[in-house]
């Protein structure tokens, strides 16, 4: 069978989705999960876009051995030069340049003709090669670009030593039939075109992305380019995960294979989520936390008969338990450690006994806990085990004839408790007000979200909050059955972030 080269650019075009922002140490996180995961080429980022940017693909490059390691470039000498010098620690580098074609985008934002892009694309290409061997090209809004010119483009870059041209949806314009045709037309009109490698980048505007990448991988394309849970610019990018598991779940029709090892699609899932800030809508396909739950008494019926009734998929294979274990307040310590690693979580002694501790806590108020309450708490977890202050102690006094009163204790980066009390229009901004009190790091909220984890009046809710500091932007999330504790978590949450890179910064 032929193979898809899976593209992942999370990292880079991910990132770009509005609101979402990343440290170098999270996205080297997620680049090793990726790796973990089997994807083929990582897109770790735009060198030149910022220091912070450069420094996390440069970390990346160290850091892989497996995967290629893809550093973005414009199409100018500046751009070329920082990408190399971002990426050559890697074992495997590439170099991928982009320059738009469309009319739209020569006339009213590069004011250029089609013969100064043809030779910038050529010479850029060729800069690039004096640094590596594997280049990548795309010529950026190709689906609302006359595909004559595009074939001219391709020729010419693949003349100057590109080994992989990208057809680009940038904007979410297509139609798969007609993109199919549209990369047919490529194969049977660029010259050279058995020199490279035919790849396509698909958006998601009207929906369509996984649709047309796979209508372009049944007309030949052989590298797809995505990004987890379809994150990315504006209605986001193909699904990574969409797009392998059509694959493999239609191997009876596509005849096609990959590198990526489907049982770990959740927990990658689950890590972008959470360092993203980016919650997965729960009709997601494949990750969704509806994916594989039945409602109906007819498909329940069925399932239970035999899953492959109503069940495409074998839930397993994406890494999701078949069965759930239901752990309660009389679970000991092994048990839940199992459930853990059937969940594809391994932690140190010091963190599964902190998570344990929260877990028994949280199984004397509910009767039944389930795996998204478990990852919940994991996630809590993960996120203090980096903190500069800790929570220790919320109390709160409200009503509609009283006025909202906070004291809350800290434990302080140099272990001593610190507490302080606050006034506020409600709560929330009572708990926030006394941690400011403490805390003292200037900052604007700009976003403050509350959703329930699972369902029923004993949830664990889970808060999501962003604020900005010198016009960067850091996201808290903090997760209890009472909200108030929740909102704190997630306050203290985002400004140990902020105060993690003010540290750096400083050191640095």
């Amino acid at each position: 069978m032929d193979k898809i080269i899976i593209f992942d650019t999370t990292l880079r075009d991910g990132e770009q989705a509005a609101g979402a922002g990343l440290s170098a140490k999270e996205k080297l996180d997620i680049a090793k999960q990726l790796e973990k995961l089997g994807v083929d080429v990582i897109e770790a980022g735009f060198p030149i876009s910022s220091p912070g940017d450069f420094e996390a693909v440069r970390l990346i490059a160290k850091e892989l051995q497996g995967s290629i390691v893809c550093a973005l470039s414009h199409a100018n000498a500046e751009a070329v030069d920082k990408a190399w010098e971002a990426i050559k620690g890697a074992k495997h580098p590439r170099i991928h340049i982009f320059l738009s074609a469309s009319e739209i985008h020569l006339s009213h934002q590069l004011k250029k003709t089609r013969e100064e892009i043809l030779d910038v694309s050529r010479t850029m290409v060729a800069r690039a090669k004096k640094y590596t061997g594997d280049i990548e090209f795309s010529p950026m809004d190709a689906s609302r670009t006359e595909p004559a010119f595009i074939y001219q483009i391709l020729e010419s870059v693949i003349e100057a030593g590109a080994t992989t041209v990208n057809i680009t949806d940038t904007v979410g314009y297509a139609i798969p039939e007609e993109w199919g045709e549209f990369i047919e037309g490529i194969f049977s009109n660029v010259h050279n075109i058995g020199r490279a490698l035919v790849s396509v980048h698909c958006h998601d505007d009207l929906g369509l992305a996984v649709a047309n990448s796979l209508a372009a991988i049944r007309k030949g394309a052989r590298q797809v380019e995505c990004t987890v849970n379809g994150i990315g610019e504006r209605a986001g990018n193909a699904s990574l995960e969409e797009i392998v598991m059509a694959l493999k779940t239609r191997n009876d029709f596509f005849d096609l294979t990959t590198n990526i090892d489907t049982t770990q699609i959740y927990k990658t899932s689950r890590l972008v989520s959470e360092l993203t800030g980016f919650a997965v809508q729960a009709n997601k396909a494949i990750i969704g936390a509806n994916a594989f739950r039945h409602m109906s008494g007819i498909h329940q019926d069925g399932v239970i008969k035999k899953a492959i009734t109503y069940e495409i998929m074998d839930p397993r294979s994406v890494g999701i338990p078949a069965s759930s274990l239901v752990l309660g307040k009389l679970s000991g310590k092994h048990a839940f450690k199992e459930h853990l690693a059937e969940l594809g979580y391994v932690l140190d002694d010091e963190a599964l006994g902190h998570a344990f501790q929260a877990f028994k806590e949280l199984a004397d108020k509910k009767r039944d806990v389930t795996d998204r309450d478990i990852e919940s708490l994991i996630a809590e977890e993960l996120r203090t085990t980096t903190e500069m202050y800790h929570l220790d102690h919320v109390e709160v006094s409200c009503g509609d004839h009283s006025i909202p009163t906070a004291t809350v204790r800290l434990i302080a980066p140099d272990g001593q408790a610190m507490a302080d009390a606050a006034l506020g229009t409600g709560p929330v901004d009572a708990v926030y007000q006394a941690i400011n009190r403490m805390v003292r790091v200037s900052n604007e909220l700009i976003e403050f979200t509350v959703q329930s984890v699972t369902e029923g009046i004993d949830a664990i809710g889970e808060v999501l909050i962003r604020i900005r500091s010198d016009g960067v932007t850091y996201t808290g999330r903090g997760a209890s059955t009472d909200i108030i504790v929740a909102s704190a978590k997630a306050y203290l949450n985002s400004l140990n972030r902020l105060l993690a890179v003010k540290n750096a910064r400083r050191e640095g």
